[in-house]
């Protein structure tokens, strides 16, 4: 009889499709055997009326990461990592961002040496793309994408970061040649510039003024824009963030029309309004991010677009910038709305709040978190079946929920290094009780035990996008050899009209 190191019997295991009665035997850092019946390891865990999910995967989270407007944030690796394992969350793939004028190698070295020395769960990391010059694009980017890097993000906004759409081409033809994800900050920089200076210039400087600089015309037209520029070459292309239903209509229209279109959202979308914004003096800058808070009507469109498979992650967006002048109010109370960080935290509170917003308020089923928060995740960027499923042969990332522990939301009880959280006082229910990161038990009952540098990196496969070919287009198999300079005159191969599209 096989001997395992580590068992969990007596719970009920889901997956992204069913929910069933199994116990999982663990050997080293491996799932092994999932089926009922299994003889206790060497530790056994008694999950007795709780879940046995996949570790959750957040795949879209800032840490030890300057900002465009410079602002550093407050978690490092370590802090970070801890905060994810706390909240059930056991592999982050954050952004190692280039900054203008500097290396897109040197900041992913940089990156890596960080985590190595400091992250207590496994990682990755996605690239942050701002310059399109040709050693980025053709020779560091293209070694990243070979080691394992397998996705990169670009910006339509913040000055400091964003690509106009020239760029934007550049980077979607060698994303489609190497076969790698883009995904996309979508919001439209110039009107967002021309609301705010108009603003400033009339004196509305408060928080609450952010959203309306924001508006969501500008997210649905630059996410739009984007998709068309994608569908040029049939480039798959991933909306981050989406906050509003302009945008929401626009992905799912695309979808529908075949293109390979993808989208994310986060919590304090599906659950915070932009009322927040408008707390007296400056306090309404704890809430504000980009895209922003929207009204009631747009939660309701995310949730009904999460039900109909129109976005496919729930991701935190974390972004840890303190209350104070390290972040978001550099310049104290006369901050203007322009002035303060972009971003809240939310890396810990992920998976509480789906689960209690989510499941339990019958907003989505159990196989649905799961794949929202996990199991998509490793699908899309090309994790799976390492990570996200509880079979044979995956890493043995688990998180062993009790369904009906309440917990008060508490910037004291939480484990970043922020200071607040825009959750402050709320009640969730359903809580990771037992959290396991290859085969090790890390989290018990909110005791930690895990050494900074234990987590692993762990290089990505292809993104689901380009696992199944799909036939390119006449129109996408022109300009992508256009880009690459094959396409030319009487070369029938790439002849191409737009009657034929």
């Amino acid at each position: 009889m096989q001997q395992f190191d580590l068992t969990i019997r007596h719970g009920l295991v889901a997956s992204d499709e069913a929910v069933y009665e199994a116990d999982v035997g663990i050997i080293g850092d491996k799932i092994v055997a999932v089926e009922r019946g299994l003889p206790a390891g060497r530790r056994d865990i008694d999950a007795t009326g709780h879940y046995v999910l996949p570790g959750g995967i957040d795949t879209h989270c800032h840490v030890e990461q300057r900002s465009g407007m410079g602002v550093m944030g407050a978690d490092d690796w370590y802090s970070a990592s801890v905060a994810a394992a706390h909240g059930g969350t056991t592999m982050i793939v954050p952004f190692a961002a280039q900054h203008r004028g500097h290396s897109l190698k040197q900041a992913a070295e940089e990156y890596t040496a960080l985590a190595t020395a400091k992250s207590v769960i496994d990682w990755s990391y996605h690239l942050i793309v701002s310059e399109t010059d040709s050693k980025t694009l053709n020779e560091d980017l293209v070694e990243q994408i070979r080691r394992g890097i397998t996705s990169f993000k670009v910006y339509m906004t913040y000055e400091a970061l964003k690509i106009d759409d020239y760029q934007m081409l550049d980077v979607l033809a060698l994303a489609a040649r190497e076969r790698a994800l883009v995904m996309v900050h979508a919001e439209n920089n110039d009107v967002i510039r021309w609301v705010s200076q108009k603003l400033l210039e009339s004196g509305s400087t408060a928080p609450k003024f952010h959203g309306t600089s924001h508006v969501a015309l500008a997210e649905g037209e630059a996410t739009h824009r984007v998709i068309q520029l994608a569908r040029l070459f049939d480039a798959p292309v991933l909306i981050v963030h989406v906050s509003a239903p302009d945008a929401l209509a626009t992905i799912g229209a695309a979808q529908r029309m075949g293109a390979q279109v993808y989208g994310e959202t986060c919590p304090h979308y599906l659950l915070l309004t932009e009322d927040a914004m408008d707390l007296p003096g400056v306090e309404g800058a704890k809430y504000c991010c980009s895209p922003p808070l929207r009204d009631a009507g747009s939660q309701e469109a995310l949730w009904t677009a999460l039900n109909d498979g129109v976005l496919q992650t729930v991701s935190s967006d974390h972004a840890p910038y303190r209350f104070d002048e390290t972040g978001k109010l550099p310049y104290g109370d006369a901050t203007t709305f322009k002035q303060a960080a972009n971003g809240m935290p939310g890396l810990e509170a992920r998976l509480p709040l789906m689960f209690s917003e989510g499941v339990n308020k019958g907003r989505m089923t159990l196989p649905e978190f799961v794949a929202l928060t996990a199991t998509n995740h490793a699908r899309m960027y090309g994790i799976a079946p390492r990570k996200g499923l509880i079979q044979a042969g995956a890493d043995a990332d688990i998180a062993i929920w009790d369904p009906k522990h309440e917990v008060t939301l508490t910037a004291s009880a939480l484990h970043d290094r922020v200071g607040y959280t825009p959750y402050e006082g709320m009640t969730v229910t359903g809580w990771p009780r037992i959290v396991v990161s290859a085969g090790r038990v890390i989290v018990e009952d909110g005791k930690f035990a895990a050494r900074a540098g234990s987590g692993r990196f762990v290089p990505r496969s292809t993104p689901l996008p380009f696992q199944n070919e799909r036939p390119v287009s006449a129109r996408g198999q022109f300009f992508r050899s256009l880009a690459i300079g094959e396409a030319r005159e009487g070369h029938t191969s790439f002849g191409y009209s737009d009657r034929q599209n």
